[in-house]
C-alpha cells in the first residue's frame, strides 16, 4: 500500500499541472504585457484591481471552502454539507454582484477611473464566477478527482491566454498600425490593459459551463442547523483571509496613494511587476496548498498523523529553500522576462522569495487551529499580521515606496509564522526537527550572501557558473543527509499502513 507522503506528492504534481501550469502561464504572460505597455504606469490598473478582486473574493466565499472539507470529512451526509453550502454561496453571491453593479459608477469614479466603469462590473463578475465555482472545485478535491480539477484549470487559462492574445497582442498591434480590417476594429485603446479583465471573465463562464456536473446529481437541501454550524466555523476564516489579503495584495493598493501622484503609477506598475519574479515559490505553495488541505484532513484520525505533519514540513521548507536558490542564483538571466523600465524594482525579489517561504511555513503550521476548531486563534494571528503590514507601509512607503511594502510583508509573515509555532505546541504539539529544517534554510541564504561578494563580476558567464556550483551543492546535501532518511521514513510508514 503506497504511503502518504507518496501520495501527497502525486496529489501536489496532479494539482500543480492544474493549479501551477495555468498560474505559470498567467504569471509569464503578466511579464509579457510589461512589453507590451512599456510605460509602467500603465499597468498599474492591472495590478491594482486584481488585488481588489483577491479581497473581494475572500467576502464571497467567507471560509465556506475550508468549513466544507471539514464537515464533510466528518460525516456520511457529504451531498447534504455540499449542497447547503452551495445555497449559502449562490445566494449571497447573487446579492453581493446585484449590490456592486449597481454601484459600479461610484466605485470606478471612487478608485479614480471614472471611465472605466466596465472594468468595475468585469471584475466584479470575475469574483462571482470564482464564488460560485469555489465549492464545486472543493468538492472535486475532496473526492481526490485531481484530474478533473486540473483539465478543467488548464482549459480555464487556455481561454484566458486565446481571449487575452486575441486583443491585446494581434488586435492591438492592428490597430496600432492603423490596419483596416476586423481585428483593428476590435481594439478600443481606452479599455487598454482591461482586456485582461474581459478575457478571465470569458474563461470563467467557459469554465462554469463546463462544471455543470458538479451543481446536478444530489438533492438541493438548506440545513439551517448545519448551516449555522459551517458559518460559526466559517466566520473567523473570513476575518482570516481579509487580514490575510492586507498582508498579500494591501500594499499594492496603498502604494498609489502614499506616493506623490507623478511617480505613483510607475512605482505600482513596477511593483506589481516584480512581485511575480517569486513565481517559483508562490505556485510550488499554491499547488501545496491545493493538495495538503484535504490530506491534512483526512490523515488527522491516522495514528502517525502528527508525524506525518512533522516530515511534510521539513521537506517544504527543504524545497522551498531550493526555489530560493534557484532563483536568486539565476536572477541576472530571470530578470530579462521583465521590459527594461520594470527591472529597477528587482530589489524586492528576495526578500519576497523569504515572505513567501515564511508564508508556506505558517500554511502548514495553520493545520493545527483548522483540526481542533480553534479557528479564531488564526484569525488573531492573521490580524497581527496585517497590523504589522498597515503600520511598516504607512510609516515608510513615502520614503522607500515598494521597498517598505517587500519588507512590511516579510515582517508580517516572519511574526505569523513564529506566533503560530508557539500556540500549535501548546494545542497541537508536533515534533518538528528544526535542527534539519533551520540547516537547509540558512544553507541556502549563506550561499546566497556569498554570492553576493562577486555580484559585481564583469564576467557573467563564470558568475552564473559559480551561483549554480552552489545550487548543485545545496542538492548534494539533500542527498547525503536526507535521501536515506527519506526512504526510512517511506518504509516506516508503509509497514505501519500494512499491520
Amino acid at each position: 500500500m503506497s504511503n502518504p507522503l507518496k501520495k501527497l506528492a502525486g496529489q501536489t504534481v496532479i494539482y500543480g499541472l492544474g493549479s501551477i501550469l495555468p498560474r505559470i502561464t498567467n504569471y509569464l504572460f503578466a511579464l509579457a504585457l510589461t512589453f507590451i505597455f512599456k510605460v509602467p504606469s500603465d499597468l498599474a490598473s492591472n495590478t491594482e484591481f486584481y488585488a481588489y478582486i483577491s479581497f473581494v473574493n475572500i467576502i464571497f466565499t467567507y471560509g465556506m471552502e475550508t468549513a466544507f472539507f471539514n464537515f464533510s470529512s466528518k460525516t456520511e451526509e457529504k451531498d447534504k454539507v455540499y449542497s447547503t453550502a452551495l445555497i449559502s454561496i449562490l445566494s449571497s453571491t447573487l446579492t453581493l454582484t446585484l449590490i456592486l453593479c449597481l454601484f459600479s459608477q461610484n466605485i470606478a469614479e471612487l478608485m479614480d477611473y471614472p471611465e472605466n466603469k466596465n472594468y468595475v462590473i468585469w471584475c466584479v463578475l470575475i469574483v462571482a464566477t470564482d464564488a460560485v465555482m469555489a465549492l464545486p472545485f472543493a468538492r472535486l478535491r475532496l473526492n481526490n478527482n485531481a484530474k478533473r480539477f486540473t483539465i478543467l484549470k488548464i482549459i480555464n487559462v487556455t481561454v484566458y491566454l486565446a481571449v487575452s492574445i486575441f486583443y491585446l497582442v494581434f488586435s492591438k498591434n492592428a490597430y496600432e498600425n492603423n490596419e483596416n480590417n476586423f481585428l483593428s476594429v476590435c481594439y478600443n485603446p481606452q479599455i487598454g490593459v482591461g482586456y485582461a479583465f474581459l478575457a478571465q471573465l470569458v474563461a470563467n463562464i467557459f469554465s462554469l459551463l463546463l462544471l455543470g456536473k458538479e451543481f446536478t446529481g444530489f438533492a438541493y437541501v438548506f440545513d439551517k442547523v448545519l448551516w449555522k454550524q459551517l458559518f460559526k466555523y466559517a466566520w473567523p476564516l473570513l476575518i482570516l483571509g481579509l487580514a490575510g489579503m492586507i498582508n498579500e495584495t494591501f500594499d499594492r493598493i496603498i502604494l498609489e496613494y502614499l506616493l506623490p501622484e507623478d511617480i505613483a503609477k510607475t512605482e505600482l506598475g513596477i511593483y506589481g511587476a516584480c512581485y511575480k519574479i517569486a513565481i517559483l515559490m508562490t505556485l510550488f505553495i499554491t499547488a501545496f496548498k491545493y493538495a495538503a488541505e484535504p490530506f491534512f484532513f483526512n490523515q488527522a484520525k491516522d495514528k502517525n498523523a502528527k508525524i506525518l505533519n512533522a516530515l511534510v514540513m521539513k521537506y517544504f521548507v527543504i524545497f522551498c529553500s531550493f526555489l530560493f536558490l534557484v532563483t536568486m542564483m539565476n536572477i541576472d538571466l530571470i530578470r530579462y522576462v521583465l521590459s527594461e523600465k520594470y527591472r529597477v524594482g528587482l530589489g524586492v525579489a528576495p526578500i519576497l522569495l523569504l515572505a513567501n517561504l515564511f508564508l508556506g511555513v505558517y500554511f502548514n503550521l495553520s493545520i493545527w487551529y483548522k483540526l481542533t476548531g480553534q479557528t479564531k486563534f488564526g484569525a488573531i494571528i492573521t490580524i497581527i499580521g496585517a497590523a504589522i503590514t498597515l503600520a511598516i507601509n504607512f510609516a515608510f512607503i513615502s520614503k522607500y515606496s515598494y521597498m517598505a511594502c517587500a519588507w512590511a510583508t516579510i515582517a508580517a509573515y516572519g511574526t505569523m509564522m513564529v506566533i503560530s509555532y508557539f500556540l500549535g505546541q501548546k494545542f497541537y504539539p508536533v515534533k518538528y526537527n528544526l535542527r534539519s529544517i533551520l540547516f537547509f534554510f540558512f544553507s541556502a541564504l549563506i550561499f546566497y550572501f556569498i554570492s553576493l561578494t562577486y555580484s559585481s563580476m564583469s564576467n557573467a558567464v563564470l558568475k552564473l557558473i559559480l551561483n549554480n556550483l552552489f545550487v548543485l551543492l545545496f542538492g548534494w546535501l539533500f542527498y547525503k543527509l536526507e535521501f536515506s532518511n527519506l526512504k526510512t521514513v517511506k518504509q516506516k510508514l508503509n509497514d505501519d499502513k500494512s499491520s
